[in-house]
């Protein structure tokens, strides 16, 4: 069951509201337009100092979650919340992050599901102390069972799929995909789904996504091994970019595709050394966690009706269409 919102913030007075309004233009330059009186704080912006915390399994520096972070604080900032945004990639550490967000009392917690087990504890307790908690990025198949309140992402398995035919379009014959989180539940679906669909050979090359020199070896290993090899998928962007300087240094003629984008990656499938790229919209999942939260708070909202996931991808990025996003790319929102 749903934990029902709190009651709703009483409507600001005319006096507060002024004060409020000029304090916004002396410190951020905010719109003229805004909220009359008899407007509902809803349709308004006001948290009404609602605290929420963002917990993810993203490791420091890297820049997939720069961009979900980005997109969560410009709704936090949007909405008047107090964000705060903390990830661990260990399962365990992850767990604690989320139980310390209920010993603060958080008004509302975000949390991805990379390791479903691990969560399953913290947000039962998040549940039982009155806290909705809402998923993104990771666990569209365990979101539900573990009574989170809405989930917004991509559905991994439909995205292998999606590029499994692409590799077909393309006459591809072998494909290496490489995970760089083993466990982790999206990536093993990613290539889970490629091999469902792709006609050719599917191989998985399990690689420490912590150590990209590493990454590039171990691809270029394989790839020396391996001549057949004509296709390296890779599930993020960064590994994409190792991918290719791992064609490069074994020799090999293999093209290289990916899940996920960056700025970076956009340079290089302008430039022709990647092929693809298929763009989950991170900056959209922090945004609509976040805000997903506050609608809830001030009226009610779920959406997808607390039964269905909210679908940020897949999009497909190719060389004839990278120009639409470039702008976005370079900006750090896509």
């Amino acid at each position: 069951m749903n934990t029902p919102p709190p009651p709703h913030p009483p409507v600001r007075r005319t006096r507060v509201a002024a004060l409020a309004f000029a304090l916004c233009l002396l410190v951020s330059g905010c719109s003229v337009l805004g909220p009359s009186d008899d407007t509902p704080d809803a349709a308004g912006g006001s948290g009404d100092g609602m605290k929420v915390t963002l917990v993810t399994h993203g490791g420091k520096g890297d820049a997939f979650w720069d961009l979900v972070r980005r997109g969560a604080e410009a709704a936090a900032a949007k909405d008047g919340i107090a964000l705060t945004y903390v990830g661990d990639a260990d399962p365990a550490a992850q767990a604690d992050l989320v139980q310390e967000a209920v010993r603060d009392k958080a008004d509302g917690i975000a949390v991805t599901l990379a390791k479903p087990a691990a969560m399953r504890g913290p947000v039962a307790r998040a549940k039982a102390a009155g806290i909705p908690v809402v998923g993104l990025n990771s666990g569209i198949d365990a979101w539900r069972p573990a009574g989170l309140l809405e989930y917004f992402g991509q559905d991994e398995s439909v995205a292998g799929r999606a590029v499994g035919d692409k590799l077909d379009g393309l006459k591809a014959e072998h494909a290496l995909c490489v995970v760089h989180e083993r466990g982790n539940v999206a990536l093993e679906a990613r290539c889970a789904g490629v091999r469902k669909t792709f006609r050719g050979e599917t191989d998985n090359l399990y690689v420490d996504g912590t150590d990209p020199d590493a990454v590039t070896a171990a691809i270029a290993s394989r790839l020396r091994q391996d001549s057949s090899i004509d296709q390296v998928v890779t599930l993020g962007a960064q590994f994409a970019l190792s991918a290719v300087t791992a064609v490069r240094q074994s020799g090999s003629r293999a093209k290289v595709a990916t899940f996920d984008l960056n700025k970076d990656l956009v340079e290089a499938v302008e430039d022709g050394d990647v092929q693809f790229a298929v763009d989950q919209q991170p900056y959209l999942q922090g945004y609509l966690a976040v805000d997903a939260l506050w609608l809830y708070r001030t009226n009610g909202n779920v959406s997808g009706g607390g039964t269905a996931p909210v679908l940020t991808g897949p999009a497909f990025v190719t060389r004839s269409n990278v120009s639409a996003v470039a702008r976005f790319a370079a900006a750090g929102t896509r």
